[in-house]
């Protein structure tokens, strides 16, 4: 998200950070978005009772956004089939694998297990299964003889920021689209 706000702040950058939508009260992003002078709105998930509930508020805040594309970075919850088609082709996702590799979490630690020679990041299109969308972009990084979980990741979180700027970027002024 960090990096989101960076490349939006380029008046060439073809998309605007309009909000920051968190379902975590404490999530850091809040805070960064607040500094930045962009909109924030909490929708914590556990105050409602059904998922359709939760959704529901999370689509009125985008609407009164005027909410073009979702670009999701640490929003850990799966989202309905009807959330996901009534974004489907407007909202993305960064994942720290390079899918269909390591989908879910504790992909570092996955890809050293099974003694990879490469990892990375992927950005997708969210569609209803996990981390299943098409894919936009991804990046490469070499597993290094003696690599830690941590030190993977922090390189592969780098990739990342590189990739979900641009990725956001290609969407937005409609290089890339969802596959008809």
């Amino acid at each position: 998200m960090t990096a989101l706000i960076a490349a939006a702040k380029d008046p060439a950058y073809p998309a605007e950070i309009v909000g920051v939508l968190a379902n975590n009260p404490d999530a850091a992003g809040l805070a960064v978005a607040a500094e930045n002078g962009i909109a924030t709105a909490i929708v914590p998930h556990r105050d409602f009772v059904t998922r359709e509930a939760f959704e529901a508020r999370l689509d009125a805040q985008l609407a009164a956004w005027g909410t073009e594309i979702v670009c999701l970075a640490g929003f850990m919850r799966l989202l309905s089939a009807g959330f996901t088609g009534r974004w489907l082709g407007r909202m993305i996702n960064i994942h720290p694998s390079l899918l269909p590799l390591h989908k879910g979490l504790h992909t570092h630690e996955r890809a050293l297990a099974e003694g990879v020679s490469e990892h990375g990041c992927t950005v997708h299109f969210v569609t209803p299964g996990m981390d299943e969308g098409p894919t936009i972009l991804q990046a490469r990084v070499p597993v290094l003889p003696g690599d830690t979980a941590e030190a993977l990741a922090a390189r592969v979180l780098l990739e990342e920021h590189s990739i979900y700027p641009r990725a956001l970027a290609m969407l937005a002024s409609g290089e890339v689209a969802y596959p008809a």
